[in-house]
């Protein structure tokens, strides 16, 4: 059974005087459309968006956010609509939560909540599923205070006992352990990730990453690119474990392709920093394909909040291609493509029109992809392999394209097209 969701945006009066054309400007949204895309979050954890409520202030509350006269009035709003959950579009403080939650009678969850409860549906990874866990924990830990009465009891049990332990103590230190456990498992993840791009390195394949607004069309794309089948749909976030496919360019060098979770405005710092291991992709990539919903209203915030992410992780400065997706609802739409995209597009290196959908444009994508990675050129090499070496021959049929072979008592003769890294790797087997 679905929740009813009243959702609650907070607007600020005299914050308007932003320099056009400046970044801030990019970035800054209205409060519906921001009410907006938390109705988007709240239908892909499951509920039913049953009203909105926006706030006018100068100023945030301290204790309610938005004000007693307000609560007053979303208080009647919620028992009229038999509301469950009222979900707030910005950040609560402890002391905020509990007050709202005493004074509605229901349950009251911020943007930040929501989030990591469609990060916990969608990981289906051990490893994704440590870090929705970590981000929880490290969300929940300061809100542990302010609980009052309820968790000054003194804990019972072997270990809990002491002059002054109280139960709020008891739930710090285990939150402290289990996060500690979780890092340590995490690292073992890094680790392993480490070691699966040194045996990539060994045969040097470019990784381009696919980036970009969460909906934006990043699983399509990436389904359309390496006949993979990540789960792509209309929701929030379908996209949570990362996924790496090869795929080979028309200069028939292969590179790896990788897919990863979207981003999202006022991305939590706990879930960029919980999602570490899993974006260490994008900060080794040769190339950072962005993709951008071209058909939405807000298309050009939503390529400054991306970038504005990167910029967190660090690697603002990696080669990128911009794709322009869903080129398709445009002409559907009837919205003038050409001014549309030299306005998403403006300062951002080169671009590209596609429909993933339909795998219009996906042709082009390749061919500059192709143009824009770094050189692998490719040429014709005969091999001679002993008999009992297989791992230099399966290297070759793994990530050559073999033209012949030919058998002999004590080896074995191939014709391959490779790489010239390749080649170099296995310049010892050359004739």
């Amino acid at each position: 059974m679905q929740e009813r969701a009243v959702l609650v945006g907070l607007e600020f009066k005299g914050r308007r005087n932003i320099r056009p054309g400046s970044p801030a400007e990019q970035i800054a949204v209205s409060a519906e459309d921001s009410l907006a895309e938390l109705a988007a979050l709240a239908r892909s954890a499951g509920a039913t968006v049953a009203d909105r409520v926006i706030q006018s202030r100068t100023a945030p509350e301290a204790a309610t956010l938005i004000g007693s006269g307000k609560v007053d009035e979303l208080k009647e709003l919620v028992g009229g609509l038999e509301a469950e959950v009222v979900l707030f579009d910005h950040e609560l403080t402890p002391t905020q939560q509990r007050n709202l939650e005493q004074a509605l009678g229901c349950k009251v969850l911020d943007s930040t909540q929501l989030i990591l409860d469609i990060f916990a549906r969608r990981a289906r990874t051990r490893e994704g599923q440590l870090q929705v866990e970590l981000a929880q924990l490290n969300y929940l830990l300061p809100r542990l205070t302010g609980h009052g009465v309820e968790m000054s009891r003194l804990g019972g049990g072997i270990g809990t006992r002491g002059p002054g332990e109280t139960q709020l103590e008891t739930d710090r230190r285990r939150i402290h352990r289990r996060t500690r456990t979780i890092r340590e498992e995490l690292e073992r993840v890094r680790g392993h990730r480490w070691v699966q791009r040194k045996q990539r390195e060994a045969v040097p394949l470019a990784m381009a990453v696919l980036v970009g607004y969460t909906n934006a069309g990043k699983s399509t794309l990436f389904n359309r690119l390496t006949g993979a089948s990540v789960e792509a749909d209309a929701r929030l976030f379908a996209t949570l474990d990362p996924t790496i496919r090869a795929v080979r360019l028309p200069s028939n060098r292969r590179i790896l392709v990788s897919d990863t979770v979207g981003f999202i405005r006022n991305l939590p710092t706990t879930l960029i920093q919980a999602f570490r291991a899993t974006l260490e992709e994008v900060t080794e990539a040769s190339l950072l394909i962005h993709v951008v919903d071209a058909a939405s209203p807000h298309a050009a915030q939503e390529v400054a909040h991306v970038q504005k992410v990167l910029a967190e992780l660090g690697c603002e400065k990696s080669p990128q291609l911009l794709v322009l997706n869903k080129v398709d609802l445009i002409r559907e739409t009837n919205l003038d493509a050409e001014a549309l995209h030299g306005r998403i597009s403006a300062g951002q290196g080169r671009a590209v029109a596609v429909s993933a959908r339909s795998g219009e444009g996906l042709e082009g994508l390749v061919s500059v992809m192709d143009e824009v990675l770094p050189g692998d050129a490719l040429s014709r090499a005969r091999f001679r392999f002993p008999a009992g070496e297989g791992a230099p021959l399966h290297l070759l049929h793994e990530w050559g394209r073999v033209l012949s072979v030919a058998y002999a008592a004590d080896d074995c003769e191939v014709e391959a097209e490779v790489s010239e890294s390749l080649k170099r790797r296995l310049a010892s087997y050359l004739i």
